[in-house]
């Protein structure tokens, strides 16, 4: 352990500090979230450490303790016992060495020997261009409470990239796991001509560790970086998440700035290398990136990602906070994909429940008791002979807003449109969504400034930032021909996600 002159400690205590005097005011911006991990205040981007130790959740994230925009990384810090209630820790990692003085860039935990690991990349900038002039290598710290962590005295533990075809500069966001007598981590990387690719490593004690192979890489479409990789198996299928850079829009896909995905297939742990199939989004929406998983105390896959965008307008920066968390998804795989699901934890924050069944509309159709602004929809639509229908959200006619969730049968895709949504970003997003039986069903999670589309029992996923105004509450379901409301389920959701610090 290190830190004999308490700089890293001296770090946080600073950080938090900055944060305490702007948490009352960010708690009482309208757009704060009710039940999605947030900062107390300032800037959020991935999820990081994304672990079970001791019987609770830890989640770490990306943070800039000073400023609503991106800036020297700090590793912020919520626990949970249950993945629903949450509440904030101190910051757990703060840019105080050499190797790390320009930020703690992302990684995650696991617990060995009673003890809870971070593996971090180490940022250090050699020059103006953040792009070209930066040094990445492989950090570690450890804590006996999964609160409070030191850095250890041999960092970096990963000092650089391997040779041949890596870039030297580009080198982060390591996951961890064990596999039999092995602790393995992936690394996102990117070729020297710009093509991005995962790295392999293993070690025995998480301090040592040796380069196997490149495990997988882009073959020219697939962007110029994978950023955030994360590796398990899950029903006897491997797994690999990554979050291309770089990629071309192709019709209907891929039109967010960067991607997040995942392909399946088989890893050969001798050789390295995995033998997978096609790259596949895993949300459909704007707002998706840096999905991080974990195995939760009853043997599920869980993930969480980033419900934000780089380089997207963020109207909550005004307001001294930035960036999300979606809520977090079990992963469980049917025909050799994966299909997201809300943890059924979620059911807790329940309360208000309003049903309504077999209703046929035509045009228009308002409900008087169906409103609000932090809440969760279930819709069964069975679309009769109907070619266009859905439902807008957060509507108020008096100020022309309104999200729309709208399927168009010709085309068999369902889009979601923030054009009207408020302030904000504008926009539209589709995905392919076949019905079954002739019916659509829909998960609907809205919150204060988002709204998360769960399509037929997690089958896709569309997931975006909206800011409308408090008047905005009102639901609309619309058809150009008669459909039936098979049912409809509303409950109101709960706060679950303190605004306090401890």
């Amino acid at each position: 352990m290190i830190d004999k002159n308490g700089l890293h400690e001296k770090a946080i205590d600073l950080a938090m500090h900055s944060i305490g005097e702007k948490t009352k005011s960010v708690s009482e911006d309208y757009w704060r979230l009710n039940y999605h991990i947030s900062t107390p205040a300032f800037w959020m981007n991935d999820p990081n450490g994304f672990s079970l130790f001791k019987g609770e959740y830890h989640l770490f994230y990306q943070h800039h303790p000073y400023s609503s925009k991106w800036g020297p990384m700090f590793w912020g810090h919520v626990k949970s016992e249950d993945l629903v209630f949450w509440e904030h820790c101190p910051i757990a990692l703060a840019p105080s060495e050499k190797y790390d003085q320009d930020g703690c860039f992302s990684g995650s935990a696991i617990e060995k020997d009673g003890l809870l690991y971070l593996l971090y990349t180490g940022n250090v900038w050699t020059g103006p261009d953040y792009d070209k002039d930066l040094k990445q290598t492989q950090c570690l710290a450890v804590s006996k409470d999964g609160v409070y962590f030191n850095k250890i005295s041999e960092n970096p533990v990963i000092a650089s990239g391997p040779n041949g075809d890596v870039h030297p500069h580009h080198f982060r966001d390591p996951k961890l796991w064990k596999h039999k007598d092995y602790y393995y981590c992936v690394l996102g990387s990117r070729t020297l001509d710009h093509h991005g690719q995962v790295l392999l490593y293993r070690s025995v004690d998480l301090k040592t560790w040796e380069f196997i192979n490149v495990m997988a890489k882009s073959q020219g479409d697939l962007g110029y970086m994978w950023e955030c990789p994360d590796f398990f198996h899950l029903e006897n299928q491997d797994i690999l998440i990554m979050s291309p850079q770089g990629m071309e829009p192709v019709d209907y896909l891929y039109h967010n700035l960067h991607q997040a995905g995942y392909v399946n297939g088989k890893l050969n742990y001798e050789t390295g290398e995995l033998n997978h199939g096609d790259f596949e989004l895993l949300d459909y929406g704007f707002d998706f990136y840096a999905p991080q998983t974990m195995e939760d105390k009853k043997g599920r896959r869980i993930m969480v990602a980033w419900m934000a965008m780089w380089e997207s307008e963020m109207p909550e920066q005004q307001h001294n906070w930035a960036g999300a968390m979606t809520i977090p998804r079990q992963l469980i795989i049917h025909d050799k994909k994966i299909k997201s699901l809300p943890i059924p934890e979620i059911e807790k924050l329940r309360k208000d429940h309003v049903m309504y069944q077999n209703i046929m509309v035509q045009g228009e159709h308002k409900f008087a008791d169906l409103s609000g602004d932090s809440y969760e929809l279930e819709v069964i639509i069975d679309a009769q002979d109907a070619l266009f229908f859905g439902l807008k959200v957060r509507v108020c006619e008096e100020l022309n807003q309104e999200t729309l969730i709208v399927y168009d049968r010709l085309k068999n895709m369902l889009e979601l449109n923030r054009d009207r949504s408020g302030n904000g970003p504008k926009g539209s997003r589709k995905a392919p969504v076949k019905l079954y039986n002739n019916k659509l069903h829909l998960r609907i999670f809205i919150d204060k400034s988002s709204i998360e589309i769960f399509i037929n029992n997690g089958e896709k996923v569309m997931s975006a930032r909206i800011y409308p105004n408090q008047k905005s509450k009102d639901i609309y379901f619309f058809s150009d021909r008669e459909i039936q409301l098979k049912e409809i389920n509303k409950w109101n959701l709960e706060k679950s996600v303190p605004i306090s610090l401890f």
